[in-house]
This record gives structure tokens, C-alpha cells and sequence, in this order.
């Protein structure tokens, strides 16, 4: 089986680039490849509900609908 880790390294700096991780994190997982998030530098501040919440990339989903996806799909995300 495949595996990916994605690495978020954004957060509030660079909503765009932070919410294209968690896209691919979640197209990975619905293709079948088995993924983890892992959440360095800025990106460790997406685990506060309050940033997670106002991150919105550029023709994205809310971050929070795909941190949902994440949750269902018990991608594990380490800090």
C-alpha cells in the first residue's frame, strides 16, 4: 500500500498553502493511499478551534470542513 505524510507548515500566514495540505491529505485518503498529517512550524497552531476557523484559502473549502473529513476518516495528524 502506499503511504504519504503531508507537512503542514502554515497556518494564518498562508491560509492557501495551508489548506491545499489538508486537501491533499484527504484526496489521498478517499483514493486509498494511507496518509498522516504532520503539523510543524505555524502549522501546529491549526490545532487551536480559533485559527482552524478563520483559515480559508484562495478557492478552497473552510479549512474546517476539511479538518471534519480528516476526523471521519481517522487520518492521524501529529503535532
Amino acid at each position: 500500500m502506499k503511504k504519504i505524510l503531508v507537512v503542514v507548515t502554515h497556518a494564518t500566514d498562508d491560509p492557501t498553502k495551508s489548506t491545499l495540505a489538508f486537501v491533499t491529505a484527504v484526496g489521498a485518503h478517499e483514493a486509498g493511499i494511507e496518509v498522516g498529517i504532520a503539523l510543524l512550524g505555524e502549522g501546529a497552531y491549526l490545532t487551536k478551534e480559533a485559527v482552524a476557523k478563520s483559515v480559508h484559502g484562495v478557492g478552497l473549502p473552510p479549512l474546517t470542513e476539511l479538518i471534519e473529513k480528516v476526523v471521519k476518516g481517522n487520518i492521524p495528524v501529529y503535532v
